[in-house]
C-alpha cells in the first residue's frame, strides 16, 4: 500500500524555487518630470494655483525621479474630464480603461519572460496574478491572461490584489511555495499596476498626500516565471529563492492607507513612512540571515522596493550599505517611478542585467547572497533571502 507521506514526497520538488526568466513592459507614453509640472497644472485646467504648484515643483524636484510612464494621455482626459478633477466622480470610466489595459500590460511582459525562459508556454502550470488597481471584473485579469497569452485552459490560476508595493515581494512567496510543493510546476508571475488611471486627481489644497502621489507614481508590469529544479542545458536559473517572510511593522497603524472612492483611489502617505521602515528593517534581516549567520549587510546584494528616494536614503543610513548597494533601486526609481508591486522586479531585473554586462561571476553582482525588500501598506515589509547562481 502507497501511504499519504510517500504521495506527498513524490508530488513535491526537490530543490528550491528558482527565477528562470524575467520580462518588464511599461506604457509607451512617457513623461519627464521636469516637464510634468506645468503639464499637470495644464491638464487639470489649475493653473492658477500658483503656490501649489510651487509646492508640486519642490515635490518633484526633492523625488530624484527623471521620467516615468503613464498609460493616460491627454486624449483619455479630454474624453473623460472628470479624471483630471479632484473628487469628481469617475470610477466607472476609470474601471473600464483598468479591466482592459491591466491584463494587455501584464501580457507584454509575460511574453518577454516566456521568450527568455525559452520553453513552451505549454508547459506553465500556474498562473500567479498581482494588481493593485485592476478593474473589477469577474472572470477578471487571469482569466483574460490566459486568452491573450494562449495558456492550456487548465493552468492553474490565482489572484491577489489590494495589497500595495510590497506585493512584489509577497507573490514571490507564494511563488516559491507552489513551486517547491508541486513537482515540475512552471509558475508565471505577472504583476501589472496602471496606477496613474486610478489614483490621478487635479490638485487640491486639501489633500497635499495626492501631490506627492502624483509625482512618485508610474505604471508598469514585470513577469516572472519560477520553478524549482530547472532542466540542464534547457532552463537558465538566475536567482534561487531561499525563504520568505512577512511582518507588519510595529506603531505603523494609518501611516499608508488607500481607498477606491466614486472619484477614484483615495490615499494617505505619513511623512513618517521612512522613519518607520528604517528603525525596523534590521530586525526583519537579522531574522531571516540568523540561519546564514550573516551579519554584514554590505556582504549581501540588496533588491529594495523604490517607494521613494526618503525611503532609501534611511535604509542605507540606519544600515550603514555602501552608496552602491541600493545602486540598482535608484536606477529604477529615477526612470520609472515608483510602479507599485512591479518595482521591486524592475530591481531584479536591472542587477541580473547589470552583473551580465560587468562580466561578474553570479547574477547578484559577484556576490552570493542577497536579499528582496517590499515595503507596502500596512507598514507591510517582505523579506525574500535569495542565492545567485553562476552566469
Amino acid at each position: 500500500m502507497v501511504t499519504v507521506d510517500e504521495v506527498r514526497k513524490a508530488q513535491r520538488a526537490v530543490g528550491p524555487a528558482t527565477v528562470l526568466a524575467i520580462g518588464t513592459a511599461t506604457p509607451l507614453n512617457c513623461i519627464r518630470q521636469s516637464t510634468y509640472i506645468d503639464s499637470y497644472f495644464r491638464i487639470t485646467n489649475s493653473e492658477h494655483m500658483t503656490e501649489l504648484k510651487e509646492k508640486f515643483r519642490r515635490i518633484c524636484e526633492r523625488s530624484n525621479i527623471e521620467k516615468r510612464h503613464m498609460h493616460l494621455t491627454e486624449d483619455i482626459f479630454n474624453e473623460n474630464p472628470n479624471i483630471s478633477s479632484y473628487m469628481e466622480p469617475s470610477l466607472s470610466a476609470r474601471q473600464d480603461i483598468l479591466r482592459v489595459e491591466v491584463p494587455k500590460l501584464g501580457k507584454e511582459a509575460a511574453v518577454k519572460a516566456i521568450a527568455e525562459w525559452g520553453q513552451s508556454k505549454s508547459k506553465i502550470t500556474h498562473l500567479l496574478f498581482y494588481t493593485t488597481f485592476g478593474g473589477v471584473e469577474m472572470p477578471g485579469a487571469d482569466h483574460q491572461l490566459i486568452k491573450l497569452l494562449g495558456l492550456h485552459p487548465s493552468v492553474k490560476r490565482v489572484v491577489i490584489c489590494q495589497l500595495g508595493c510590497h506585493a512584489g515581494g509577497t507573490i514571490l512567496r507564494v511563488a516559491k511555495d507552489l513551486a517547491e510543493n508541486n513537482k515540475g510546476a512552471r509558475v508565471l508571475v505577472i504583476c501589472s499596476e496602471i496606477s496613474d488611471v486610478a489614483s490621478f486627481h487635479g490638485p487640491s489644497e486639501s489633500c497635499l498626500d495626492n501631490l506627492v502621489g502624483q509625482a512618485l507614481f508610474g505604471d508598469g508590469a514585470a513577469a516572472v516565471i519560477v520553478g524549482s529544479d530547472p532542466i540542464p542545458e534547457i532552463e537558465k536559473p538566475l536567482f534561487q529563492l531561499v525563504s520568505a517572510s512577512q511582518s507588519i511593522l510595529p506603531e505603523s497603524d494609518g501611516a499608508i492607507t488607500a481607498s477606491m472612492q466614486e472619484a477614484g483611489l483615495i490615499f494617505h502617505l505619513d511623512k513618517c513612512i521612512p522613519t518607520i521602515v528604517s528603525n525596523n528593517i534590521e530586525r526583519s534581516l537579522v531574522e531571516a540571515f540568523q540561519p546564514l549567520d550573516i551579519i554584514d549587510w554590505n556582504s549581501i546584494f540588496w533588491i529594495v522596493h523604490p517607494g521613494g528616494r526618503a525611503i532609501l536614503d534611511e535604509v542605507e543610513a540606519t544600515l550603514g550599505l555602501k552608496p552602491e548597494k541600493l545602486r540598482d533601486s535608484r536606477h529604477i526609481l529615477a526612470q520609472y517611478g515608483n510602479m507599485w508591486s512591479a518595482s521591486v522586479l524592475f530591481v531584479l531585473d536591472e542587477m541580473r542585467k547589470k552583473s551580465g554586462e560587468n562580466a561578474l561571476k553570479t547574477t547578484g553582482e559577484g556576490l552570493e547572497w542577497g536579499v528582496l525588500l517590499g515595503f507596502g501598506l500596512g507598514v507591510t515589509v517582505e523579506t525574500v533571502v535569495l542565492h545567485s547562481v553562476a552566469i
